[in-house]
């Protein structure tokens, strides 16, 4: 079990150590865009206006631009409101736009590209933590051929909210209470999940403070006034970490006149909810009525029992607890939600830390074999990619 309270300071050359894993991601990601562009230019589609101005781009461009209060009202009574985007991608689009030429849209591109470099790293950061640098390269390449990886470079919130998680899990890891802390919190300004980013850090502090009561104080007075300070990062760090999602969730209380669970009625008006999974298995029980779609049935059944035994594997080689913690709440929201079906493939994507046991059976292969392996799903995933995008999308 990795001890949270082990520092890693006095380990030169940071980026140089993630560098190949950079490189990595980045060629992955530029032969998707590549394929996208080919794609789309046959179909007399602009890739660029798919990746940028469709979908939840639109949502969060308008936020950027006009603020909060813009609602759409549908024929059958729904209300989609932009209160059910959080602000920190907007926040950022708006100040791209006022300091630089780019568009709103631009800037949301811009943002999504730098912020999944920055998540690759992290993914990097925690994986060499935890098995080494090889699995951390192989971590961020896997997280890179995602099938639905072509969403990491569209001007959508996941790839930012997984950059700041990835780093927050990072700063737990290596005992850094505060940064934690903080960059939970700006998670939480990204998307309503920053809440397993806090619960991880919540979870991580806790089981800190109670070793530290059962291994006693060593070293006299100044290991009493060193456990002091740490325990004082470690609260601080906690109160911290809920701060962005609780405080976006009661401003918009507040905002709609709905109290505390304002945020709760604004998001029913798109339809979304938690209902356990009830709605998720009975539309997947409704691909078996009928054949063809019974095949789609049995890829999600297929899916879902993937999903359940990477995490089983992870709890089986003893991940460290805030990896557990956030990845199982990240599956648990995104599969018990019923929000869109189509969505939850990209609402998966920050669920990073159950890439770790695939990673390490790849670090374990020659490198021939592994960037066979890693190539072939390079290629699969940006036809994917460019079918998907061109076509369903996600909305």
């Amino acid at each position: 079990m990795i001890d949270l309270e082990t520092r890693t300071t006095g380990r030169p050359g940071a980026l140089r150590r993630a560098a190949p894993a950079l490189l990595g991601y980045a060629a992955v990601r530029a032969l998707g865009l590549l394929v996208l562009a080919l794609w789309s230019a046959a179909r007399d589609k602009s890739a660029y206006t798919l990746l940028t101005a469709r979908w939840d781009s639109l949502w969060y461009t308008r936020v950027a631009e006009l603020g909060y209060g813009y609602e759409v009202r549908l024929p059958n009574g729904d209300v989609h409101s932009n209160l059910a985007f959080f602000p920190l991608l907007p926040w950022l689009e708006r100040l791209g736009a006022a300091v630089s030429p780019l568009s709103y849209a631009d800037a949301g591109f811009v943002v999504s590209l730098l912020a999944s470099l920055a998540a690759a790293w992290g993914i990097f950061a925690v994986a060499e933590h935890v098995y080494g640098p090889r699995a951390g390269v192989c971590a961020a390449l896997l997280w890179a051929v995602l099938p639905v990886g072509v969403v990491q470079s569209m001007a959508y919130s996941e790839s930012l909210f997984t950059a700041l998680a990835a780093w927050s899990l990072y700063a737990v890891l290596t005992g850094r209470w505060v940064t934690a802390g903080l960059l939970a919190s700006l998670a939480g300004l990204t998307r309503p999940v920053g809440l397993a980013v806090a619960a991880a850090v919540w979870a991580a502090a806790v089981v800190a403070f109670a070793r530290s009561r059962s291994d006693g104080v060593p070293g006299g007075a100044r290991g009493t006034g060193r456990a002091l300070g740490d325990g004082a990062r470690r609260v601080l760090g906690m109160i911290l970490a809920p701060l962005g999602a609780a405080g976006y969730v009661l401003w918009v209380g507040h905002r709609t006149g709905q109290g505390p669970l304002g945020y709760l009625d604004v998001q029913a008006g798109w339809r979304n909810g938690f209902d356990g999974g009830v709605a998720f298995a009975r539309f997947v029980a409704g691909r078996f009525a009928s054949f063809p779609a019974a095949l789609a049935g049995v890829a999600l059944v297929a899916g879902v029992a993937l999903l359940i035994w990477l995490y089983v594997v992870c709890v089986r080689q003893r991940q460290p607890l805030p990896l557990l913690v956030y990845a199982g709440i990240v599956v648990a929201l995104a599969l018990c939600a019923s929000s869109y079906f189509g969505s939850k493939p990209r609402l998966l994507l920050p669920a990073f830390p159950l890439l770790l046991p695939p990673a390490l059976a790849l670090a374990r292969l020659r490198t021939s074999r592994s960037a066979l392996v890693v190539g072939g799903a390079a290629v699969a995933s940006a036809v994917y990619g460019a079918f998907w995008l061109n076509g369903s999308g996600p909305p």
